[in-house]
C-alpha cells in the first residue's frame, strides 16, 4: 500500500473510526478509575495512565499486525471479530466493574491494566484494518487517542442521538472481519480458486450485511425481554 494514497486513506479512516467506536468504554474506565482522587492528582493520573496504556496498545497491536501474516491466524482473527461486531449493536447488561483508587499510582496502575484487559477487540480490529502497515497503526492512534480522552462524552452522545454511526461502525467491523478471512495466505487462496476472484469481497459483504442483521435482531429482541 503506497502512503498518502487514496487506499492508504481510506484505511486510516477506518482504524480511526473503529478506535473511537470501541474506546468509549475505555475512555469511562479512565475516569472512573481516578474518580476518588483530588483534583490536582486526578488529571495527572489520567495523562500519565493514558500515556501507559496507549503504549500498551500499542504494542499488543503491532504484534497482532505480525501475528496475522501467520497462515489461518489471520482468518481465526477475522471469526473472532464477527462475535465483536455483534456486541457492538446490543446494549450492555451492566456496566464495566472498575473500582478507583485513592492513590496516584493505584489509579495508574488501574488505568493500565483495566485499558490492556478491555482492548483485546481493539487490537484485533485494527490489526485487521491496517493491512499489515505499521505506521497505518500508528497513525491511527496518534489521532484518536486525544478523541477518546477528551470527547468520550459527546462522543457517546452522538451515538446515542444518531445510530446510524454504530451500525456504520458494526459493519465496517463485519466487513473487516471478510477481509482477514478473505485474505488469508492459505484459506483466501482456497477461496478464490473454488468460488473465483470475487469471492473475499462478496464474503465481506455478507459478513457486513449479517452483522448489523444479526446485531438489530439481538437487540430488539433483548429490548421485548
Amino acid at each position: 500500500m503506497e502512503i498518502l494514497s487514496m487506499q492508504f486513506f481510506m484505511a486510516l479512516g477506518s482504524i480511526i473510526l473503529l478506535d473511537i467506536l470501541l474506546g468509549g468504554d475505555n475512555a469511562v474506565v479512565i475516569a472512573m478509575a481516578a474518580n476518588k482522587l483530588p483534583a490536582n492528582l486526578r488529571r495527572k493520573a489520567i495523562l500519565i495512565g493514558t500515556g501507559g496504556a496507549v503504549v500498551i496498545r500499542l504494542v499488543m497491536t503491532l504484534i497482532a499486525v505480525w501475528l496475522l501474516t501467520i497462515p489461518f491466524l489471520q482468518a481465526l482473527g477475522g471469526l473472532i471479530l464477527l462475535p465483536i461486531a455483534v456486541k457492538l449493536l446490543v446494549p450492555a447488561e451492566q456496566e464495566e466493574n472498575v473500582t478507583a483508587s485513592d492513590s496516584l499510582m493505584g489509579a495508574i496502575k488501574t488505568i493500565i491494566i483495566a485499558d490492556a484487559a478491555m482492548g483485546v477487540d481493539n487490537v484485533l480490529a485494527i490489526a485487521g484494518a491496517s493491512h499489515g502497515s505499521f505506521l497505518l497503526v500508528a497513525c491511527g492512534f496518534l489521532i484518536s487517542i486525544p478523541i477518546i480522552v477528551g470527547g468520550s462524552t459527546i462522543i457517546g452522545k452522538l451515538m446515542d442521538r444518531f445510530p446510524v454511526i454504530l451500525y456504520a461502525g458494526a459493519g465496517l467491523l463485519g466487513w473487516t472481519a471478510g477481509s482477514m478471512i478473505g485474505h488469508d495466505k492459505i484459506l483466501g487462496t482456497l477461496m478464490q480458486q473454488m468460488a473465483g476472484t470475487w469471492a473475499p469481497m462478496t464474503l465481506q459483504i455478507v459478513l457486513a450485511a449479517g452483522v448489523i442483521a444479526i446485531g438489530l435482531w439481538m437487540s430488539r429482541k433483548r429490548a421485548v425481554q
